[in-house]
């Protein structure tokens, strides 16, 4: 979905980014109180300080995907995101997912890139689960069957969180976006719904997938709402920041929502609130937080909190959203949002590649450092699977690790 949009097609080079007042006193008794952080309330702008390539997992993924024992596991995805189990172990998801064998260099036509048969399968969604640094098994792809035809769901982001509130049993909410084929340009699909799985634990098995916010009936697809693309928990809410899909017919940015579901709660569509402007309303009527034609997001990125701050992640506005990762930040989910803040660009493959979708995974930091990961994709459309299966590198998660220090 770079900027995102341009760099995902539909020959499986798809990528491959929230809520209210309750509705009566008792409700709102049953509600966690508001843990947003203000201006003086350990709140401060914060940016970029440095960033290097994180080497070790970028090979790590390299490693993995060029592993020829199996033909029915992850070779090359997009959409990265990750959540730590209680077990230790990370699950990593996958939008769009080549799968089948990895062969060696050179490749049939004489380059030095291990390559993929153009006969590779391909999925919409995928699993891969890592131990103690390691990547150790895909699960049964597609994770999550399709919805109907010609629609598909592109798993995002995901946490773990009681059955219900108060439950001592743990499961995994994945939030999905369900997509449909659709022509020029909604060359990776109109935006149509999103929806919450359950994954039962330890053994991830999907349980339940329920729609909690359906856009089917919206009639401009670029108003679309999705809902998911990045989250984060704080006071006994879990805030869900999603974005719609203006950058598809060339507006220059795409613009950020947010909602709130209490703990426990994230597949009951009931529980979800939405910003819209002025209060948290259960109305699905969400207003933009971030986005006035100038500034905005990406169509996928990424917030974290750092102390009373929070600081998002997403591609750069204009010609440099193919390359370029920037910042804003805010005291609170609802904003104000300043910036753009410090830009930096991340390494790229030689060739007409964009990258896209810049994704934090606090779950892997070390002390005050950050891990972020952006997805990498050929540009041109009708080049884009001969080149992803000519260099098999070019379709996975890259990593860097930022510092983050207070200060404009």
């Amino acid at each position: 979905m770079p900027d995102d949009g341009r760099a995902r097609q539909r020959t499986g080079t798809g990528i491959g980014l929230v809520l209210a007042l309750v509705l009566g006193a008792v409700l709102l008794q049953a509600l966690p109180g508001d843990d947003e952080g203000r201006e003086g309330d350990g709140c401060s702008p914060y940016t970029v300080a440095s960033w290097s390539a994180d080497e070790r997992l970028t090979a790590e993924f390299t490693r993995y995907g060029d592993d020829a024992t199996r033909a029915d596991d992850w070779t090359g995805g997009d959409g990265t995101h990750s959540v730590r189990l209680p077990d230790g172990r990370v699950l990593w998801l996958f939008s769009d997912t080549y799968l089948g064998q990895v062969y060696a260099p050179p490749n049939p036509v004489g380059e030095s890139h291990a390559w993929r048969d153009t006969t590779a399968p391909l999925v919409r969604n995928s699993a891969v689960v890592m131990r103690d640094g390691r990547l150790e098994s895909t699960l049964s792809a597609p994770l999550f069957a399709d919805p109907g035809p010609d629609r598909w769901r592109w798993p995002v982001a995901a946490r773990v969180e009681p059955r219900s509130p108060g439950s001592s049993e743990r499961v995994v909410r994945v939030l999905l976006w369900v997509r449909t084929a659709a022509a020029a340009p909604w060359i990776f699909g109109t935006p149509t719904a999103t929806e919450v799985a359950t994954l039962s634990l330890p053994d991830l098995r999907v349980e339940s997938v329920r729609t909690v916010f359906d856009q089917s009936l919206v009639p401009d697809p670029s108003r679309r709402v999705l809902f998911g693309t990045t989250l984060l928990a704080s006071g006994g809410w879990t805030y869900v920041f999603g974005g719609d899909d203006g950058q598809a017919v060339s507006r220059p940015v795409s613009s950020a929502y947010v909602a709130r579901v209490p703990r426990g709660r994230l597949a009951e569509a009931g529980a979800w609130q939405y910003w819209n402007g002025s209060t948290w309303s259960s109305a699905q009527h969400p207003a933009p937080v971030l986005g006035d034609g100038k500034r905005g997001v990406g169509s996928a990125f990424s917030v974290v909190r750092e102390g009373g701050t929070y600081v998002l992640f997403t591609m750069a506005a204009g010609t440099e959203g193919l390359t370029t990762v920037t910042s804003y930040w805010a005291c609170s989910p609802t904003g104000p949002w300043y910036g753009p803040a410090k830009d930096f660009r991340p390494g790229l493959p030689e060739g007409q590649v964009a990258a896209y979708n810049p994704q934090a995974h606090p779950e892997l930091g070390r002390g005050a450092r950050l891990v972020l990961s952006y997805d990498v994709n050929w540009l041109d459309p009708s080049a884009a699977a001969e080149r992803l299966n000519r260099n098999v590198s070019l379709y996975r998660p890259r990593f860097v690790t930022l510092r983050l220090v207070p200060g404009r």
